[in-house]
């Protein structure tokens, strides 16, 4: 589903007025049908540039929206097996994250986590759970990631508040219009591969479970 521009401002100011719990809510929407690529980064960057002090509260709640988020992919690939991901990535792709994840499990996690959009990342939050990547290395991995990721926005975020909000105010219609462009290519991705399973006659939602494949 695609929302008119004045639904993602209205979304976005909501999201921002929420502060901390915004960034959790986003957690989820970094791995929905429906992403907004690079919302989560800027959001801690504004957060903290409107509130110094606590720049480490918003690292800290960035971090805990994108585990719980990153978590959800996890439990649906762990729940449904390699059919998970298979059902989201060409079958060739799928086999070449298994392979990295069974040479480099906590490396294939870590490295992608570390990374700006527009690199996706929920392939292998899916594959960790396909391939029952222990648990608690999962959050390890993800969250020792994730925590340096946004430690270090939400920092400079706190130092160069000032130069971040002389930015913004010169440039926010434009970034913003990129926020939408960024989410409506998601979605119409989203929904072309939906008609696309639908047309060939495949399971949109996967109910197979694949426990054949496990991760030490």
């Amino acid at each position: 589903m695609i929302l008119p521009p004045v639904l993602y401002l209205s979304l976005w100011s909501w999201l921002e007025r929420l502060g901390g719990v915004g960034l959790i809510l986003l957690g989820f929407a970094d791995n929905s049908p429906v992403p907004l690529p690079g919302s989560m980064d800027a959001l801690v960057i504004i957060l903290s540039a409107h509130q110094r002090g606590w720049w480490w509260y918003y690292a800290i709640m960035a971090v805990i929206g994108s585990l719980v988020g990153g978590y959800a992919a996890y439990a649906v690939g762990k729940k449904s097996g390699k059919e998970a991901l298979e059902k989201k990535i060409p079958k060739k792709k799928a086999e070449k994250i298994y392979s990295r994840f069974e040479k480099h499990g906590f490396w294939s996690l870590f490295i992608p986590a570390l990374l700006p959009p527009p690199v996706p990342y929920s392939p292998f939050l899916i594959a960790a759970g396909a391939l029952q990547y222990p648990r608690h290395k999962f959050f390890l991995s993800v969250g020792l990631a994730r925590a340096i990721r946004y430690t270090a926005l939400a920092s400079l975020g706190s130092i160069y508040h000032k130069q971040i909000f002389g930015f913004f105010h010169k440039y926010y219609k434009p970034f913003f219009w990129a926020l939408i462009a960024l989410a409506a290519l998601g979605g119409i991705a989203a929904l072309i591969w939906t008609w696309k399973r639908k047309r060939e006659g495949k399971p949109v939602i996967p109910d197979v479970r694949d426990k054949s494949t496990k991760v030490a």
